[in-house]
C-alpha cells in the first residue's frame, strides 16, 4: 500500500509539474513595430498598437509566457524559420505564397482594403509605385501593366519616396493611409479600394503545431467573447466590428 501512495505522489507531483511548464511556456513574439495602427514602438521604446494589445490577451489566454522581439519586415518570415522568435504578429495577410513557407492561425483581422495614395486624384495607376517590400501590395504592382515598382523596406520610405517625388503613387494598407491622408492636405485617394489577400493572421513555423492550436483557440475564444472586435474598434476608428 505504501509503493502504492508513493507511485500516487510520484505521477502527481510530475502531472503538476508538467502543467506548470505548459503554462510557463515563453514564445517570442515577433512583429515589425513599424506599422500602426497594427503595430509601433511608443514614446518608450516598447511594442504598441493593437498587435501588442491583441497578443497580450492571447497570449493570457492562452497561458502563455510571451515576450515582444521587433525585427525589419523584409527579413521577418525568414528569421522566424531559423528561431530568433516563435511567431510573426505584424499586419501579415495570410497569402498561398506565404503559405509555402509557413503556417497560419485563422485570421484575426478581416481582408484589408488596400488603396492608392497619391499627390493627385489624377492618378491612373501607371507610373512609379512605391510599396514595402516583400508585401502583397509590392507584389500586386508588380503585376499592374504599365506600372513601375519601386520597393522601399519601411512603409514610412514609401509615403517619403511620394511625398519628395521619386514616386507616383504608394499602394498599402488603406488603414495605415488614412491617417496620413488625412493629415496630408497634399495627399489623397486615388482610385478605387484593392482588395488583396485573405485577412491577417499569425505566423508559426510548419513545425509547431502544437502551439498553432494554442493559438488558434485562443483566437477562437477572443473571438467569441468580443475582445477581438473591442479591439479593433478602439484602433480602427470608423470600423465596424467583422467578428
Amino acid at each position: 500500500m505504501k509503493k502504492i501512495v508513493l507511485s500516487a505522489a510520484a505521477l502527481a507531483m510530475t502531472a503538476g509539474m508538467a502543467m506548470a511548464e505548459s503554462h510557463s511556456m515563453t514564445v517570442r513574439m515577433g512583429t515589425e513595430g513599424a506599422y500602426p495602427p497594427f503595430n509601433y514602438l511608443n514614446d518608450d521604446g516598447e511594442v504598441d498598437g493593437f498587435e501588442r494589445e491583441l497578443g497580450d490577451a492571447i497570449c493570457e489566454t492562452a497561458e502563455l509566457t510571451c515576450e515582444w522581439v521587433t525585427n525589419e519586415w523584409d527579413s521577418i518570415i525568414p528569421n522566424l524559420v531559423s528561431g530568433n522568435y516563435d511567431t510573426i504578429i505584424a499586419g501579415m495577410s495570410i497569402t498561398d505564397e506565404r503559405d509555402e513557407v509557413i503556417d497560419f492561425t485563422q485570421a484575426y483581422f478581416p481582408p484589408d482594403p488596400s488603396a492608392f495614395a497619391a499627390m493627385s486624384d489624377s492618378f491612373d495607376g501607371t507610373g512609379v509605385i512605391a510599396a514595402q517590400t516583400g508585401t502583397i501590395q509590392a507584389s500586386h504592382v508588380a503585376s499592374m501593366d504599365g506600372a513601375q515598382l519601386v520597393e522601399y523596406a519601411t512603409p514610412d520610405e514609401t509615403i517619403a519616396a511620394l511625398r519628395s517625388g521619386e514616386a507616383d503613387a504608394v499602394l498599402a494598407d488603406k488603414s495605415f493611409l488614412e491617417p496620413i491622408v488625412a493629415e496630408d492636405a497634399d495627399l489623397v485617394f486615388s482610385g478605387g479600394d484593392v482588395m488583396l489577400g485573405g485577412g491577417i493572421g499569425m505566423g508559426v513555423r510548419e513545425s509547431d503545431t502544437e502551439l498553432k492550436e494554442k493559438l488558434d483557440a485562443a483566437i477562437a475564444k477572443l473571438k467569441e467573447d468580443g475582445t477581438v472586435n473591442t479591439l479593433i474598434e478602439k484602433w480602427f476608428d470608423g470600423m465596424e466590428a467583422p467578428y
